[in-house]
């Protein structure tokens, strides 16, 4: 490995071992959290861990140093639980439920903020506003994920859609917000709201909506069943699927890049689909390209690297970076061991988390998580841990 990169990767800065976003994913299907009631989280902390990850396991979380992986801390928290970056340097918020909660994981402990309700399903970080949508109630909430540092409630932005679904939304740089349109049993597409709420365009043509990513330029997609429907400057734009059936329901976005990276299934009645072809969706040309991987992948397989590439970590146990533009898959990286997607979605299986130059990926089976040096291609570190992992995230760097 190169000296520089060595360096970069082992320091505990933004430019070393650092995170992503998100797009949110949930499961291939339309799951959403559910576990037991949390226990009261440990006392405080003496020493901070620096850019922190998190990982999920049966009982509770795990709380990585994100430069050595070294295991801090564990947090108690019994059930199934889910993590996505709150959207600065010191918070994940963690899914449980009975609602939304903030964990500093800087100080591996619970803040007391919590964003109750039902069945609490994505999380968005975009623009420097994070938003929470709630499936059972509707509820969607935004905030600036800086004022979590007070340790209180942060005022901010609430809506509530007419009828709960399982649902995303995202807020715009122009105060616009985006959010899906849909029932229990039904979900049609997307409305836009302005700064007050007010109701000023909506789209109905994208059955099964589900899941989100903004490209350069502010673009921002929503998967359909046949495709993906566009928000860019005020107007709609439908980006085909080449088949009847192309559901592209879990998205990654990258600033760096107006191609948005997306899974593909074409099987509306399989049990579990497991599909072999990623979609790269120009958010200019309107068009989609299909990108065969010769190996399959899951919802929790997809990452974006620090200069927009796509990544996709395959059942092969490779993790495949790809460039958008051209479809060409540029590395074949080496991570973990060959493994097969489990039927039910909450069922542990190796996991993608993207962090400026680095990749984190666990490996269940073997209680293992590595980091991976994206553009030197290769593994940096590998940790065990106690007990196998489910769901990993982590923290924003340079933030």
């Amino acid at each position: 490995m190169d000296k520089s990169i060595r360096n970069r990767a082992l320091s505990g800065t933004a430019l070393a071992l650092a995170a992503s976003v998100v797009l949110t994913a949930c499961g291939g299907e339309d799951g959403s959290s559910s576990g037991a009631k949390a226990e009261s989280a440990p006392g405080s902390k003496s020493v901070p861990v620096k850019d922190p990850l998190v990982a999920t396991f049966d009982g509770g979380l795990y709380v990585l140093d994100g430069a050595s992986l070294k295991l801090a801390d564990t947090v108690e928290l019994p059930g199934f639980n889910r993590l996505n970056p709150a959207g600065d340097d010191s918070h994940v918020i963690v899914s449980t439920d009975a609602g939304f909660r903030v964990l500093n994981a800087a100080e591996q402990a619970f803040t007391g903020i919590e964003y109750k309700g039902a069945k609490p399903g994505h999380v968005v970080q975009h623009a420097g506003r994070t938003v929470l949508f709630t499936d059972g109630t509707g509820e969607v909430d935004v905030f600036d994920p800086d004022a979590l540092k007070g340790g209180k409630k942060p005022q901010g932005r609430t809506y509530t859609s007419a009828e709960p679904h399982h649902g995303v939304a995202i807020e715009l740089s122009n105060g616009e917000l985006l959010s899906t349109l849909g029932t229990e049993e039904k979900r049609t597409g997307v409305l836009v709201l302005d700064k007050d709420n007010k109701e000023i365009k909506r789209n109905e043509q994208c059955p099964g909506v589900h899941g989100e990513a903004a490209a350069e330029g502010e673009a921002v997609a929503v998967g359909c069943e046949d495709g993906v429907l566009i928000y860019k400057s005020g107007k709609f734009t439908k980006a085909e699927a080449p088949d009847d059936y192309g559901r592209i329901g879990n998205q990654r976005g990258s600033d760096a890049s107006p191609v948005l990276l997306g899974d593909y299934k074409t099987d509306p009645e399989a049990e579990l689909e497991r599909p072999t072809r990623i979609s790269l969706i120009d958010t200019e040309s309107g068009k989609i390209r299909l990108v065969d991987l010769d190996t399959s992948y899951s919802f929790r397989s997809l990452g974006r690297g620090p200069d927009g590439e796509a990544l996709v970590l395959g059942t092969n146990g490779a993790l495949h970076v790809i460039d958008p533009q051209s479809g060409k898959v540029e590395k074949k990286i080496p991570v973990v061991d060959e493994w097969q997607e489990p039927l039910d979605w909450q069922q542990p299986r190796p996991t993608l988390f993207v962090r400026d130059h680095t990749a984190y990926v666990s490996e269940p089976g073997k209680r293992k998580l590595h980091a991976v040096d994206i553009e030197a291609g290769e593994k940096i570190t590998s940790v065990t841990l106690p007990k196998s992992t489910n769901e990993l995230s982590g923290v924003v760097t340079g933030h």
